[in-house]
Formats: C-alpha cells, structure tokens, sequence
C-alpha cells in the first residue's frame, strides 16, 4: 500500500486531510510532527513521526525508511518559509517520494505578491517544486466556508470573521460586492486532495469548487439564514489600498495574538483579491469533473448548518 505523510496533519486544514484519507483507505497514512504524540495518534488512526524540519538530511532518511510516496504539506503560513523548503529539497532528494502537494490550499498567487505575508511561503513553496523532479500540484479552493458555519461545523480551522461577522450580524464588503469568490468547505476540500492521490497524472493547478457567488449575494444567504437584516457597509478600493478596513466586533477578540494592524493590511489585501477577481476560478477542468461522487457544501447549506 503506498505511503502518503501529511506534514502539518495535526491541526487546521492537514488535520482534515489526514481524516479523509483514513476514511478513504486507500493508502498507509503517517503524519509529520515536530513532536510526537500517542494520545493524538488514537484520535487520528495514524502514526505521528516526529520530524527536524531544519534538516535535509534527516527529513530524506525519515522519508526513505518510511518509503513515503507522496508528500502533502500543510504547514502554517506562520511556520518558518524553510521548514517547507527543506521538506521539498528532502523529498526530491527522497529516492522513495515522487509527488508532492504544497501548502497552498486557497488561491495561486502571483509572484509579484510575494510582499503579502499570506502569500509570500506558498510563492516560495511553488518556485522551489519548479526545481525539482518531483510531480507536484497545487490546490486551489476560494475561501473556507467552514468560517460562517462556526462553531457548530465540524472544523479544524482557526475562526475569522472574513467579510461578514455572522455573529454580529454585519458585513465590510469589499468594493462592488458584485465578483463571484469561489468558497469551498474544508471536510470537501480534504476529500477531493484525498482523491486526487488516486490521479494517474496532475497538472500543475488543481481547482475545487465548492461553490461560487459574490459577497452581496453571500450576505443575503447569512441574512435568510439568521432571519434578520445585517449591518452592511462597502469599504473602497481606496480604503483598502491603503490597508485598512472597517472593524467587524468579532475581530476585536482577535487582537490579543494578531494586531489590528497587521489583521487589517492582512483582510484589505484578500478584499483586493476578492474584487479584483483572483478568486473566481474559472478553469477549464476541475477536481469536481473528475470526482462526481463528491458533493460538495453549499455556502447556503453551510450558513443553514450553522445559523438557521
């Protein structure tokens, strides 16, 4: 059975990973960890390997012995950019490993944004695969919908109030408000990367499509979902060009381990890419047509799960 080792596989979007692919049983799944960690192990159905992400060395001999296959990082935009880096070199240098899967996991950037602190690992993870002689791919999935069915969607996702506060019932949309996003849950996110191990071939971009409309008609989903009118104002480009927004209260309670200003810049820069259009996909093929069976949330269905 072929190995696939998910770094990043105990939290946030690696963790779901890691739960589609022990549903899926289709391969010997390991999870890549700087500690390890048996009580999480059982929760899990997986082995955790501790691993030094600040050695090539080690991580090729850790892939090797564990003749991994196929690589799936989903190490945090907070981590380190070399510990990926290092992961990548260490897998090309793997004579076991032979496919690799960065942690994008939202939309591709451009390399002119590598400014964006969002982007600037993803930037540098996709140029280092370039270089290398593995087969690779990224996936490309809009936003996460699991943050406007929190907290009583199944999720491992950090909560943020992106565009619309659900709880306050109010929304900062960016610009017209009139450009589709794509928005794709995280569970149908895991499944179809899951399924995509089974490709014979990738191309370089994989898209999903979970659903597709703009933040006006979003809004008009949460409020038939609340039963109730929301507190909607439209922050300029202008505004949002120089890195501010308007305050939802939900992300008051973030503050203490994120900076108004740095989650400011942070939110105005994906409200340009929202109305700009880097997130409405429109690809020629898609992991949807090749998984029909896969159906995946609704934003509708999402805002239902969590608030109707």
């Amino acid at each position: 059975m072929t190995t696939v080792a998910v770094a990043g596989g105990t939290g946030s979007i690696g963790r779901a990973i890691v739960d589609a692919l022990v549903a899926q049983d289709q391969f010997k799944v390991v999870v890549l960890s700087r500690h390890t960690n048996k009580e999480l192990e059982e929760d899990l159905g997986a082995p955790v390997l501790a691993v030094d992400y600040t050695s090539v060395e080690s991580l090729a001999s850790l892939l090797e012995q564990h003749q991994i296959n196929t690589v799936i990082s989903a190490l945090s935009t907070l981590t380190s950019p070399d510990a990926e880096r290092n992961l990548i070199h260490a897998a090309d240098i793997s004579s076991s490993t032979k496919r690799f899967i960065p942690s994008v996991f939202g939309v591709k950037y451009r390399p002119d944004q590598s400014w964006f602190l969002a982007a600037k690992s993803k930037i540098a993870a996709v140029a280092e695969l370039k270089n290398t002689s593995l087969e690779w791919t990224i996936i490309c999935n809009g936003i996460f919908l699991d943050y406007y069915g929190m907290p009583k969607v199944k999720s491992y996702l950090t909560p943020a109030a992106i565009v619309v506060d659900m709880a306050a019932a109010k929304a900062a949309i960016p610009g017209s408000g009139n450009t589709p996003v794509v928005f794709t849950y995280s569970g149908d996110v895991a499944k179809y990367t899951a399924a995509a191990l089974t490709l014979p071939k990738w191309e370089k971009e994989s898209y999903i499509i979970g659903d597709k409309l703009t933040w006006n008609e979003f809004v008009k989903l949460a409020e038939e979902a609340r039963g109730i009118k929301f507190d909607v104002t439209y922050d300029s480009m202008e505004l949002l060009r120089a890195g501010k927004i308007t305050e939802l209260p939900s992300h008051r309670l973030t503050y203490e381990y994120f900076a108004k200003e740095a989650l400011q810049a942070t939110f105005a820069t994906f409200g340009i890419l929202f109305e700009e259009g880097q997130l409405d996909f429109n690809p020629k093929q898609t992991l949807n047509d090749f998984f029909p069976d896969i159906i995946p949330v609704s934003a509708k269905q999402m805002l239902e799960i969590g608030w109707k």
